[in-house]
């Protein structure tokens, strides 16, 4: 399970800070941060993303988009428009291309009271000038943003509360703009891409299965219910967390609640060729979401005062697929 891609960068708000991490192939335990980095006096950070050199961040507010570099100074600043009141139910997001040249930003203005629709905004990285706009018609709490490791698409994933779940896809072109594509979903939740670019997975909205589709245009290749895992799909279901611990092993996580009506939650391998489980990682604390694969192999859990633990699976001589290393 080698890596895929280009290095693994992660960001962590700890203190008041942004600290950026990468994830390098030999190291395990508490991962030190790479750069660090102080947002203005009075910002308070929703999301955060760095360039790949590491050079500078950007980071979203309840009004804003924010990009500064290694000395803290501001190289360029937007704002959405009038202040929004609404403290609640709108979180701005945003992603930096893979080649470090673009900034995908996504407004929940609905939300926020600012018009009727949310926006994916592209910006230029370097000044901040707008390179593209998609007006997207949802209502949106929030969103994910997934860069492609190999094209440098990016894929939103745009959270609307009880009304279910919107995928999209965007590309820089050649020409400075970007084009977009709407996924004919309204009901899977994306989770992750995997590393090397050929698949990702979804999750029902509705949490009664996972799913593991073609990129780029979405066809299903494996589904697998509740039941596939051996739970009971009246009192258990798929959790909107996991992700692809390898290019062809997913982690797929299944919570319920006991009849003692103690809650639980189990991590299963899958093989994502082919559909079979493969295992399970165990479960540690008491957060489904706490465990992040990476991609290579190895998966991140939060340790003391936030900081990221990176774990490992390694191929086992006997017994379970995967054993911890």
């Amino acid at each position: 399970m080698t890596p895929e891609g280009p290095p693994k960068l992660i960001t962590r708000r700890r203190d008041g800070q942004i600290h950026a991490y990468v994830v390098d192939r030999g190291v395990f335990g508490e991962l030190e941060p790479a750069a660090v980095f102080r947002p203005r006096p009075g910002d308070e950070v929703v999301d955060a993303a760095v360039w790949p050199d590491l050079g500078r961040v950007v980071y979203t507010t309840l009004n804003g988009v924010v990009c500064l570099g290694r000395d803290g100074v501001p190289v360029w600043t937007t704002d959405f428009g009038p202040p929004s009141d609404r403290q609640y139910g709108h979180r701005p997001s945003c992603a930096v291309s893979l080649d470090g040249r673009t900034v995908w930003v996504y407004r929940p203005d609905a939300m926020a009271g600012r018009g009727d629709a949310d926006a994916w905004i592209v910006h230029d990285a370097g000044s901040g000038a707008v390179v593209a706009r998609r007006e997207l018609g949802t209502v949106g709490h929030g969103a994910g943003h997934h860069v492609h490791p190999a094209d440098g698409s990016v894929y939103l994933d745009i959270g609307e509360g009880q009304d279910g779940a919107v995928v999209l896809r965007g590309a820089a072109t050649a020409a400075g703009g970007a084009e977009f594509v709407t996924y004919p979903w309204w009901d899977r939740c994306l989770i992750d891409l995997a590393p090397d670019g050929e698949q990702f997975m979804t999750v029902d909205h509705g949490q009664g299965d996972v799913a593991f589709h073609r990129h780029p245009d979405g066809e299903v290749l494996v589904t697998l219910p509740v039941e596939a895992f051996g739970h009971d799909p009246e009192a258990s279901f798929v959790e909107w967390s996991g992700g692809y611990l390898a290019a062809d092993l997913a982690v797929v996580t299944l919570a319920g609640e006991g009849e003692d009506g103690e809650e639980w939650f189990r991590h299963h391998l899958v093989d994502v060729r082919t559909g079979k489980l493969r295992g399970e990682i165990p479960a540690e604390g008491a957060d489904p979401y706490a465990l992040v694969p990476l991609g290579d192999g190895s998966w991140l859990t939060g340790g003391r005062d936030g900081a990221p633990v990176r774990h490992s699976y390694a191929p086992a001589p006997s017994g379970p697929p995967y054993a911890e290393g």
